[in-house]
């Protein structure tokens, strides 16, 4: 099982997705990086595939709670190449796909990053969180992104990982929001007021 994060008290099964709703600035973000930080707490791998702010950012959001260099934590930047920055080289923290319109690129880093944790240090258990499917949404048509997101989602489901997907729910309309909810084994909604909801399987 794992452990959701103390604000959520919750255990999920390996091997599910959950969907992390809810308007702008409800605390989304801040609460999947919660999740993700306890697993690496725990000693599992965990990657952050991010459409909106830079791996720079990210790791300086993670930096304050331990020492990342001896962790299984990859960030997929999404944006900095996007933004010119060409000559920004790859770490082993750091890997860059072209845009959040290179799904393919996306999820080649992504299988690369697990099989690396796999080959390399036996981690049989990993977190995942994608930040954010408003930007992907923003690039790309449902379609394309409804096919993304069913194969990286499988993929979770095949290495028994957690998959958390954030979105900002007040930015799409309700048929794009059922669709995607679709992929989902749970949702996990943000208020402006108020704890989180908490649906899961």
């Amino acid at each position: 099982m794992y452990d959701l994060s103390p604000a959520l008290d919750a255990t999920v099964q390996p091997g599910t997705n959950i969907l992390l709703a809810g308007p702008p600035l409800t605390g989304k973000r801040a609460l999947g990086f919660d999740v993700i930080a306890g697993g690496i707490e725990a000693g599992e791998g965990a990657v952050v595939v991010s459409t909106k702010d830079s791996a720079k950012r990210v790791l300086g959001e993670f930096e304050p709670r331990f020492d990342i260099e001896d962790k299984p934590f990859t960030v997929i930047d999404c944006v900095t190449k996007q933004m010119g920055g060409n000559e920004a080289s790859e770490t082993e923290h750091v890997k860059f796909a072209a845009s959040p319109v290179d799904m393919t690129g996306i999820g080649i880093k992504f299988s690369e990053v697990l099989e690396n944790y796999y080959q390399t240090q036996g981690l049989e258990r990993n977190r995942v969180m994608l930040h954010s499917l408003s930007t992907l949404l923003m690039y790309s048509d449902l379609q394309t992104v409804f096919r993304f997101l069913h194969v990286f989602t499988g993929r979770v489901q095949s290495i028994d990982g957690l998959g958390l997907f954030s979105i900002d729910s007040t930015a799409h309309d309700d048929q794009t929001m059922n669709t995607l909810k679709q992929l989902f084994d749970g949702i996990i909604t943000t208020h402006e007021d108020g704890e989180p909801t908490v649906r899961l399987p």
